[in-house]
């Protein structure tokens, strides 16, 4: 199990609706209705720190705990393969097309479950956890059954080139 520490997606700046997930009043709302009814009372005469305000969302540090590990792959190993136990297929882990907005996975890679802080190509640091896990998921063994390589653009179908090509046939004479 690892921690993954990274800034995330930036979205600018946002208004109270979008950023908070205020409700937005009604239609016939005099000067603007994605606002916050309410800021408060008279006295105290400041805004609670606790009252939704528009600002800046995303491009915010954070820590995301107990990432399992799933895959570790080197540089210009057998490794890169995306071949399990169960499905003996051989192909890439690099899905068809690369990855949008990155392209094809050329270097180490580790595959984790869940989702990562940040956009693509931004610089995330890994450690490992902090607690001592004792959980039952946390401590079972892994089996990768199956390893999706369809294209990620679209609706990808195929797992490799060899089985497009066996599916389409000759399509030029």
């Amino acid at each position: 199990m690892i921690d993954i520490i990274g800034v995330t997606k930036g979205k600018g700046y946002e208004g109270v609706v979008t950023r908070w997930g205020v409700t937005r009043l009604p239609r016939k709302t005099h000067r603007g209705l994605r606002k916050v009814a309410c800021i408060g009372a008279w006295h105290p005469a400041r805004v609670s720190f606790t009252v939704a305000r528009a600002g800046q969302n995303g491009y915010h540090h954070r820590t995301e705990l107990n990432k399992k590990i799933y895959r570790l792959g080197k540089a210009g190993d057998e490794s890169h393969s995306a071949i399990t136990e169960f499905d003996r297929t051989e192909k890439e882990i690099t899905p068809m097309g690369g990855f949008p907005h990155y392209g094809i996975v050329k270097d180490d890679f580790l595959m984790i479950k869940g989702g990562c802080v940040g956009p693509k190509k931004r610089v995330v640091t890994l450690r490992q956890s902090l607690l001592t896990q004792t959980s039952r998921v946390a401590l079972e063994e892994i089996k990768l059954k199956f390893i999706d390589t369809s294209s990620k653009f679209g609706h990808g179908r195929f797992q490799s080139t060899q089985e497009k090509q066996k599916f389409y046939g000759r399509l030029k004479a």
